[in-house]
């Protein structure tokens, strides 16, 4: 495991030598002890992709050119598989089936990210009719800059690839914070970069606390782009931070994503659906369907027939076989969620299943799979972001009353509505402010499709054509080819 920086393309310990605990939160045990980078490291590493920029081969390459290192990357990250999902279940949790289907998608991004650095080359530029023929417009698309890029722990190397392959592709330069929880195949990734021999400065990953890392990667002047995912607060002060020097900005921050069941759903697939759109990485996923609503008709039924299901869950350590529900990945997240839930039940909630400490757990960060019922529009558990396998269901009267109870939050990243009426589930899909809907499924997530959330779940949108676009500029550049002169001030 890393214990150095990767900047300008050579490991390098902090300046001021400090270390961050890795915990693995199955057994709490400290596992490694990462670099704590600081400002002095952070000036480094974004001084290095600064000149990389201005003055290296990176941004000059052609879109080809780059989808070789992209490839490349993509390739290493298969040849360690199984490497990288062992690391990322000891500093995270998630059971290793989980982990390693998070290692294939991120070599995927890289390589979708590849072809279309590769589109770059094929499309370089758009003719514009401007209505006067004596002059010719076009607009061509340009490496952005700097990115300074911060991301969560829920899935390491997964969220660092969203934002890494697509700024790589763009040609533009980065500077990676991983989480200080989770930071073991970023670092990793830095490692890959070397042995492929991207050039220096390219990538540069600092590991390190938000405040003494994030804050001032956030800050500093050289960054153009500022690329974040994680809670609301922290994006708050990402976005004001990225203010003082008008940055390009993009946030993909939380949800409270509502899931729809209707009447003539089949309800064993929905308990399905709504186990997988919860339960999946501990529920610690932004667009996690936690609010679940249930016509009248069958609601009884669904949360039976849920109750059943979930007291079925293996809870465990994520690297035993069978375990589908691993820790959760810190004792203050564990703390967090066991505080709401308690919340929950003085508020005059049900706890109709879980609620606590898996029996037989004497250790590790473990909460039972919970399902909450009975609480009211406007409690704390039902507007708010746990972040934990907590799911709370309510039922509603009819679509209209589902969509209105749906849309009522602050957040809009993603829904989800069953029925087995095709014509209800476009009509209410296209209801629901919401950035991603999923229609009898809850969860799947492609690297070609738009991934961002409606009001205060972000800004901009990752993954796809749209994620290239977020580290890209448009220029235009218009001629004129007129053999007259233009005479204003001149005359012929």
């Amino acid at each position: 495991m890393r214990d150095k920086l990767f900047i300008d393309g050579k490991w390098e310990k902090p300046r001021r030598g400090g270390t961050l605990d890795v915990i693995d939160p199955a057994t709490e045990e400290v596992i490694h002890r990462a670099p704590a980078a600081t400002y002095d490291d952070i000036d480094r590493a974004v001084k290095a992709a600064r000149i990389a920029f201005d003055s290296g081969p990176w941004p000059k390459l052609t879109g080809t050119e780059r989808a070789v290192y992209l490839r490349a990357i993509a390739e290493k990250i298969e040849e360690r598989r199984h490497a990288l999902a062992r690391l990322e279940v000891t500093d995270n949790g998630k059971p290793l089936p989980e982990a390693l289907w998070d290692i294939d998608d991120a070599a995927g991004c890289f390589r979708y990210y590849a072809g279309l650095a590769e589109e770059l080359d094929a499309n370089p530029e758009e003719t514009i009719a401007v209505g006067d023929n004596r002059f010719t417009a076009r607009a061509i698309r340009e490496p952005l800059g700097i990115v300074g890029a911060i991301t969560p722990w829920n899935y390491p190397l997964l969220m660092v690839s969203w934002k890494v392959a697509p700024a790589l592709a763009a040609g533009c330069t980065i500077v990676l914070k991983p989480s200080e929880l989770t930071p073991l195949t970023a670092l990793e990734l830095g490692a890959i970069a070397e042995e492929i021999e991207l050039p220096p400065g390219v990538l540069n990953i600092i590991t390190g606390t938000g405040q003494d890392a994030g804050q001032p990667l956030t800050e500093h002047p050289l960054v153009d782009k500022l690329a974040f995912t994680g809670s609301v607060p922290t994006g708050r002060k990402v976005m004001m931070a990225g203010a003082q020097d008008i940055k390009n900005i993009s946030l993909e921050l939380g949800g409270k994503s509502p899931f729809v069941v209707f009447a003539d759903s089949d309800i064993d697939r929905a308990v399905e659906w709504i186990m997988f759109g919860i339960f999946w990485n501990q529920g610690q996923v932004c667009s996690a369907t936690s609010r679940v609503l249930v016509e009248e008709p069958i609601y009884e039924a669904v949360v039976k027939r849920l109750c059943e299901e979930v007291a079925k869950i293996k809870i465990g350590n994520g690297l035993d076989d069978g375990t589908l529900l691993g820790p959760i990945v810190s004792k203050g997240q564990y703390d967090k969620i066991l505080t709401a839930i308690d919340r929950a039940r003085q508020d005059g909630a049900t706890i109709a299943a879980g609620g606590g400490r898996p029996a037989g757990f004497n250790s590790g960060y473990f909460i039972e799979p919970t399902v909450l019922t009975d609480m009211s529009e406007d409690s704390y558990v039902w507007r708010e972001e746990i972040f934990g396998p907590v799911v709370c269901v309510k039922p509603f009267a009819d679509e209209a009353d589902a969509v209105r109870m749906a849309n009522d939050s602050r957040f809009g990243l993603a829904a989800a509505v069953m029925s087995a009426d095709k014509a209800r589930c476009e009509r209410v899909a296209r209801a629901l402010r919401a950035g991603i809907v999923w229609v009898n499924c809850s969860q799947p997530t492609f690297t070609e499709a738009p991934w961002g959330g409606y009001k205060q779940s972000g800004i901009g949108r990752e993954l796809g054509r749209w994620g290239l676009s977020n580290y890209l500029e448009t220029k235009q550049i218009t001629s004129f080819d007129a053999d007259e002169p233009w005479g204003w001030y001149i005359k012929a």
